[in-house]
Formats: C-alpha cells, structure tokens, sequence
C-alpha cells in the first residue's frame, strides 16, 4: 500500500422507519443510493466505503446530506483504514464484497 496516501472509512448507521409503502420507498432510495455511491453493507444499516483521505470523505458526506430521507436517524463515522482493520467479526463470516474491498486495498 501506498504510505502516503491515507484511506480512511466512512461509515453509515441508520435506522428507517418502514410502516408506510412511502417510508419504505424512501429507505430503499437511501440503500440504493449507498450502494451506487460505493458503499458495501457490512449489516443490515450498516455501509461502509473506503476514502482517499480526508476530501474523499468530505465528498461523500455531502453526497450522503444530499440524499438523506426525510425521516429517521442517520449517522456517520470516519475512521483510519487501522482502525477499521482492528473490527473484530464475532459471529458470522464478512461478506464477499467486504472481502473482496479488503483485498483490492490491500493491493493499492
């Protein structure tokens, strides 16, 4: 990997309310809209995608503003690619794309 750049994760929490056939639209908008911009689903309400450094983030943060849904709660979280490394997978297996991401960075 190249040492001068730093990738940092962007990561995406949210819980949607889905009672309605509207509210449901609009979550599925919200998903759908994740994974074009990049993002992988680490668990249900859970994205996350890799950045080249802080702008990357700054980037995808205003894309993420531009889309949210008008209900429910949505958070972020920006972390170093070191941190994300130390996640530990307790139960379960990482998905294919989550794999497949972790070794195209590794190869960067």
């Amino acid at each position: 990997m190249n040492k001068d750049i730093r990738f940092m994760w962007l990561m995406v929490f949210f819980d949607l309310p889905v009672t309605t056939k509207k509210e449901r639209g609009n979550a599925t908008r919200f998903r759908n809209f994740l994974k074009r911009d990049g993002f992988l689903m680490i668990q249900f309400s859970v994205y996350a995608r890799i950045c080249r450094a802080e702008e990357g983030v700054e980037k995808h943060l205003k894309r993420i503003k531009t889309n949210l849904p008008p209900k429910g709660s949505v958070r972020t979280l920006q972390i170093t690619d070191k941190q994300y490394a130390r996640m530990q997978l307790l139960v379960g297996e990482s998905t294919k794309t989550e794999r497949k991401a972790s070794e195209q960075l590794v190869l960067l």
